[in-house]
């Protein structure tokens, strides 16, 4: 697989972890990229890197990148957004995001690049968000995704992870469901989590060939850290 970018975006990131304390990097290792039900990387793993930058206003901006895997008939090696958003909180149990992000595939031949708007609120353990492209994939039709996301604090570090999300919109010609059950942990710097995702309910991407985009139930094991260390 094609890492250079990801990696770059690492380096960017150490780099500046060390002179600016308003910025971090996430560096993750993945099984499979799933991204709403569905692998990215046709159910290989992925490593994984996000620069991003925040201040105390609740302003941030940041960028991620993952090599992906869409098939013999793409160009597409490496998938690169790039977003910024508003963060910050009513009172100590109820919190607000709202951004925007970019959605880029490198190389560039394929020109499925697109634009997306999000919204959420947290209450305690439980965010509901809202995610809007109006032209899904370059396409020309809107998408919308609304998910339910938990993370119940269990003794010794660890914590239960639920999902549950929704696509709908005219790119799609079905709608479907997704979901996902799986256990995190802390270990030191790293953040271990192993989740079981399905999206059953969008039957024309069951047993795909060569596994590219399939939905089909699978186990997810990862492990990511930040940086700077010590924080």
């Amino acid at each position: 697989m094609k890492i250079a970018p990801v990696l770059a975006v690492f380096a960017l990131g150490a780099a500046a972890s060390t002179a600016e304390a308003e910025v971090t990097s996430t560096i993750t290792l993945t099984s499979d990229y799933d991204f709403r039900g569905l692998t990215q990387t046709a159910r290989d793993p992925a490593l994984q890197a996000s620069l991003d930058w925040a201040n105390e206003s609740g302003l941030y901006v940041g960028a991620w990148a993952s090599n992906v895997d869409f098939g013999e008939d793409t160009d597409s090696d490496v998938e690169v957004d790039v977003y910024a958003g508003f963060r910050g909180s009513f009172n100590d149990d109820l919190a607000f995001d709202v951004g925007v992000v970019q959605y880029t595939y490198q190389p560039s031949g394929d020109d499925v690049d697109f634009t997306e708007t999000y919204a959420s609120l947290t209450y305690k353990a439980l965010t509901a968000k809202y995610s809007y492209a109006w032209d899904y994939g370059n396409t020309g039709s809107a998408a919308s995704y609304f998910e339910l996301n938990s993370a119940v604090p269990l003794p010794n570090d660890f914590s239960l992870t639920l999902h549950g999300g929704y696509s709908s919109g005219e790119y799609w010609t079905e709608n479907y469901l997704d979901y996902s059950i799986g256990i995190a942990k802390s270990v030191g710097n790293f953040a271990l989590s192993l989740k079981w995702v399905d999206a059953s309910d969008l039957q024309s991407a069951q047993k795909a060939p060569g596994d590219v985009f399939t939905s089909d139930a699978k186990v997810v094991f990862s492990v990511a850290t930040t940086l700077p260390w010590g924080n």
